[in-house]
């Protein structure tokens, strides 16, 4: 796995595990609630890891592919909760 990879891979699982605890814990009327504040950990997570890299060649890239999953993953979640709700 390269260093891009590992650098974007662990705002994907905080979005899949955001995603599974809200199915689990959160009262159906609050779902997309919390959907909007994990996807804004995942933005802060997104940002905290890659300064933390102390790369400047593709930032830009790394950031927008790493919360551009998360959304993909809460998009898809929130398509679920829509239809169990």
């Amino acid at each position: 796995m390269t260093w891009q990879l590992a650098s974007i891979l662990p705002v994907w699982a905080v979005a899949i595990i955001g995603a599974v605890l809200i199915g689990l814990i959160a009262h159906p009327d609050h779902y997309f609630a919390w959907v909007a504040i994990v996807f804004a950990v995942t933005v802060i997570g997104a940002f905290v890891v890659q300064l933390a890299i102390r790369r400047k060649e593709g930032f830009v890239s790394r950031v927008m592919t790493s919360t551009g999953g998360a959304l993909v993953v809460l998009a898809a979640a929130s398509v679920v909760f829509l239809v169990i709700s």
